[in-house]
């Protein structure tokens, strides 16, 4: 089998409301979304996304996947799908770096795979059963009674699990505001308070010594090094995430004991081979994890979800799900939704979402061997 044609697009998807994360300083109305198409001379295809949570999350834009991929397509072509390894290995000797980018490529790529083997990727990826997932809600920084009236709306949508993002810099207000969410929570309901890398060291220390919470508090500071300090001064166990793009930035949080838990994002780890291999290395170091992705369709959040159901339960925490979030659904019907808390992954082979290409318009590129 090799590949023959590569096909991306470009979509705008809105919000359902703008978003506002790391006390406010950053915030998205809509996401900048490509979606990729890779075909084989066997008549199978196979489907990926790449969506970044806007520009100034992490360093990655829509422009820039899709100019990225421009230049790791054309190296594909005629190369068989279903080696993974062989795969990745092209594209980083392409291009180092630019994970956002591989990321569709390698999940299309994954599609073909378990449509070949006429295998669901949770079954692929070692995984017993189309498991469950509790679905992690996530709420936008606001007030305290507006983000509480936030969690009350997920909770009517069956979520147990919330993830409040707080980051603002006055100490006795981010206090009070823990304080007041805390306060609000249900019995079996659990939090995290994401910060996304908004405080300083000293800001993190003061704050989280300040608050009775046990829950879990999520990239408190910008770098590793200053979250490893926080670790070692705070009760609380922390989780990693804008930090944590390669294995080795994963190692060096172990080596450091920088975090008890992490998040998993197939887009911002380069695919489902990479991310993959860092879930097994989770698990093998007793972390948690949150296996999700950084935004998207059901089309995006269905790969992560694939990959949760292969974890097992001992380490793996709510998953969140972009599509929640949008105004749009390009892939209608399809993938892993929120079902009263919980999302589930598709049992057909391969990926299980398959974008009719109308719905998405005319390609923004495609690639495939001159004759």
């Amino acid at each position: 089998m090799k590949i023959t044609r590569i096909t991306m697009w470009q979509l705008t998807l809105p919000l359902k409301r703008p978003y506002l994360l790391s006390g406010g300083r950053l915030g998205v109305q809509q996401l900048d979304s490509t979606f990729v198409r890779v075909d084989t001379d066997e008549g199978l295809s196979g489907w990926g996304e790449s969506c970044p949570w806007g520009h100034n999350y992490l360093p990655a834009h829509g422009a820039g996947v899709r100019s990225a991929i421009e230049l790791l397509a054309p190296g594909l072509i005629g190369k068989d799908p279903r080696a993974l390894d062989c795969i990745n290995l092209a594209m980083d000797e392409t291009l180092p770096g630019h994970l956002h980018a591989k990321s569709p490529l390698d999940i299309a790529c994954w599609d073909i795979l378990g449509q070949s083997a006429a295998l669901p990727l949770w079954k692929l990826l070692g995984g017993c059963e189309a498991a469950r997932i509790p679905v992690n809600s996530s709420i936008p920084t606001g007030t305290a009674s507006e983000m509480i009236a936030q969690i009350d709306d997920a909770r009517i949508r069956g979520c147990r699990f919330h993830s409040a993002k707080i980051g603002g810099l006055d100490v006795d207000c981010e206090t009070k505001r823990v304080g007041e969410i805390l306060a609000n929570m249900a019995a079996g309901e659990q939090v995290t308070f994401d910060v996304n890398r908004a405080w300083t060291p000293a800001a993190a220390v003061a704050v989280m010594n300040s608050v009775d919470a046990r829950s879990w508090f999520e990239q408190p500071c910008e770098t590793m090094d200053q979250c490893a300090h926080v670790a070692s001064r705070v009760r609380q166990p922390i989780l990693l995430d804008e930090c944590l793009h390669t294995f080795q930035d994963h190692l060096d949080a172990w080596r450091l004991s920088a975090c008890e838990g992490v998040k998993i994002k197939p887009g911002r780890l380069g695919g489902l081979t990479k991310a993959r291999r860092i879930r097994d290395l989770c698990m093998e170091v007793g972390w948690q994890m949150h296996i999700e992705d950084v935004g998207g369709s059901a089309l995006a959040d269905t790969a992560a979800i694939h990959l949760a159901a292969a974890t097992s339960p001992h380490f793996r925490l709510a998953s969140w799900l972009g599509n929640d979030h949008l105004n749009v659904d390009p892939v209608p019907g399809q993938g892993a939704r929120n079902l009263e808390g919980m999302a589930k992954p598709p049992e057909v082979a391969g990926l299980g979402v398959v974008p009719d290409a109308n719905r998405l318009g005319s390609p923004y590129a495609s690639f495939e061997r001159s004759r």
